[in-house]
């Protein structure tokens, strides 16, 4: 018989039962596993799990005392252990004669869920994620997440608990739709219990807690940073505060960017509501505002260390902005307000909205304005959804080339006169 000196596999303290005291489990073991260990020697009548302090603990209880001497028996003569999860599991028997279930908050229905978001990435769920999935089956009042030993969990409140209980059912032990997921978040399951409590406190709208009773709750920048507390990635790396203003820095510019050139790269995620650029630390920078963090989220993963112009030339680093909303005074070439209903047409050299930053100064000749509508989607057979095209797309028809390679962009002179570096192929755009 297989033992181990500091730590039996089983202990003869206690008379037989016909409920067993399960140790060294795995934390999230769950009631199937206790069900499918006991299995073979009977049947199991009811279970209990995540006992103890480290929740690492259960019982289960087999319908004849038989059945779990039975238990006992072949793994004290066998040369393999118990095991859940790769983890040997330490058995004996039990002092009660029968598991109790006496119902806790988790067991009483309530109008707050709690749910705990389980697989490696976890904590890279974002609140608006779980708002999709939960608002599903009712009004969310409030939702608030944290960290906890049991892992990332969070409180989503419903208006009454049958609204709680049916988003419940139908949603404990289900998988995150992975298209509601940015690419590189793995799978999450959620798990879910009915919470203690009835009406969540949200002090401030974050990334951390929102309450969508109150449009008007204020959000505070310390609540963007987690109160303080940073957040930690897998790879130890700090955990961006999410916004949907993003900051654009470029590098090795060999060709002019101006702000209709950042409109049609970035455009092609969702609507632009704002940019501004502005010249920082010798490069130049630039703040492209989005109307919902989502698409802003979309617009960073699909942008980020991709080149505006093939070649190498123009590369985007792109982070997110603690701003949320942009002051943008006046349009010129520096700083557009695209929501204003009757733009008037780009002032040249005025003053860039931003406080402190200087006017670059104008070299050469002005580029002509740049047409958008040359690109606006339409029914030409060259165009792609963006759900199909990507960054590796097929290269474009001469004629499409041809377009880019002649087009505002560039001022005179930039462009060899050969074909050249045409601009990198976005998704929702002519191939």
């Amino acid at each position: 018989m297989a033992s181990v000196s500091t730590q039996p596999q089983f202990r003869y303290t206690q008379p037989p039962s016909k409920v067993l005291h399960l140790r060294n489990l795995p934390w999230e073991c769950i009631e199937e596993e206790l069900i499918e260990l006991g299995k073979p020697f009977g049947k199991v009548v009811n279970t209990k799990c995540n006992v103890g302090a480290n929740r690492n603990q259960a019982f289960i209880e087999f319908a004849d005392i038989n059945q779990a001497i039975a238990m006992i028996s072949y793994y004290a003569s066998s040369s393999e252990p118990a095991q859940v999860r790769g983890k040997t599991v330490y058995l004996q028997y039990s002092n009660r004669q029968e598991i109790v279930n006496n119902k806790t908050a988790a067991d009483v229905a309530g109008n707050v869920l709690l749910v705990t978001i389980e697989g490696e990435d976890a904590r890279l769920v974002s609140i608006d994620v779980l708002h999709l999935v939960f608002s599903a089956f009712g009004f969310v009042h409030k939702i608030t997440t944290f960290e906890k030993t049991a892992g990332f969990q969070a409180l989503v409140q419903f208006s009454d608990a049958e609204t709680a209980t049916s988003a419940k059912d139908a949603l404990d032990g289900r998988s995150i739709p992975s298209y509601l997921l940015t690419g590189h978040v793995g799978p999450c399951t959620l798990k879910i219990t009915y919470s203690g409590h009835s009406d969540l406190s949200v002090k401030f709208q974050s990334h951390r807690s929102r309450d969508y009773t109150n449009p008007y709750l204020p959000v505070a920048q310390s609540a963007m940073e987690g109160s303080g507390q940073s957040m930690m990635g897998l790879d130890g790396k700090r955990l961006e505060a999410e916004s949907n203003v993003l900051l654009a820095s470029i590098e090795n510019m060999q060709y002019a960017v101006t702000l209709d050139v950042l409109h049609t790269v970035f455009s092609t995620f969702g609507p632009i509501q704002k940019i501004a650029m502005f010249d920082k630390n010798g490069g130049l920078q630039a703040l492209v505002q989005y109307p919902d963090v989502q698409t802003a989220i979309v617009a960073k993963e699909a942008l980020e260390g991709h080149c505006i112009y093939d070649g190498g030339f123009c590369k985007l680093h792109l982070s997110y902005s603690r701003h949320t909303d942009l002051s943008i005074k006046v349009n010129n070439d520096r700083s557009r307000d695209y929501t204003m209903p009757t733009a008037p047409p780009p002032v040249m050299n005025a003053q860039p909205s931003i406080s402190g930053q200087q006017q670059a100064p104008m070299s050469g000749p002005p580029a002509q304005q740049y047409n958008t509508a040359q690109y606006a989607p339409s029914n030409n057979q060259n165009f792609i959804p963006q759900s199909q095209a990507g960054w590796g797309a097929a290269p474009p028809p001469p004629h499409a080339m041809q377009r880019m390679h002649h087009n505002p962009y560039m001022p005179p002179g930039t462009m060899p006169p050969q074909a050249g570096p045409g601009m990198m192929q976005y998704p929702g755009h002519y191939q």
